[in-house]
């Protein structure tokens, strides 16, 4: 399905250990992770200041968590905003140690 093109768009970089938020061709957001054993650490979640309050870094939170959980793997949320966003939304909270 195609995305318009000022439609958020989240990737998995994996070789980077980021999940990278794009509009368009600008790299607007990105959540950087380190990994052990079965665990998922997510670090630290940044959204341009330009584009904040928009719930772009929802979204990006959101997909790390979907792929995290695809991916059968645990999440220590290191980032305040992640846990934030973990207590919003209890579904993930099977996710976390």
């Amino acid at each position: 399905m195609a995305h318009a093109p000022d439609a958020p768009v989240v990737e998995h970089d994996e070789p980077g250990r980021r999940y990278v938020l794009r509009i368009g061709d600008d790299e607007v957001g990105e959540l950087t992770y380190s990994t052990g054993a079965d665990r998922v650490v997510l670090e630290h979640t940044v959204v341009d200041e330009s584009r904040q309050e928009r719930g772009l870094g929802s979204q990006l939170v959101g997909y790390a968590l979907d792929d995290v959980r695809a991916a059968g793997r645990r999440v220590v949320p290191q980032c305040p905003f992640v846990r934030a966003y973990v207590e919003r939304n209890p579904q993930y909270a099977d996710l976390v140690d």
